[in-house]
């Protein structure tokens, strides 16, 4: 069975990526590349899955909805 959730990727200061799926609380990784990253995350979503469902718990639906808002910011 496929499921779809969304990853936020966020670029560290330092270098890397890290990642993190808000549908899945806990489900994080990073990589020092983008492409690393979304590796990674997949598979420690993958991880998180079975193991929900090794221990017979529910699978989370995505229910996040991300939006693109405008809004006016005085730039000091």
């Amino acid at each position: 069975m496929k499921k779809y959730y969304k990853v936020l990727l966020e670029p560290q200061r330092e270098g890397g990526y890290t990642a993190l799926v808000p549908a899945l609380p806990g489900c994080i990784s990073e990589g020092d590349t983008y492409e690393e990253a979304v590796k990674n995350i997949k598979e420690a979503m993958e991880l998180y899955l079975e193991s929900l469902s090794s221990d017979g718990k529910p699978v989370p639906e995505e229910t996040h909805l991300i939006l693109d808002i405008e809004v006016e910011a005085s730039v000091a």
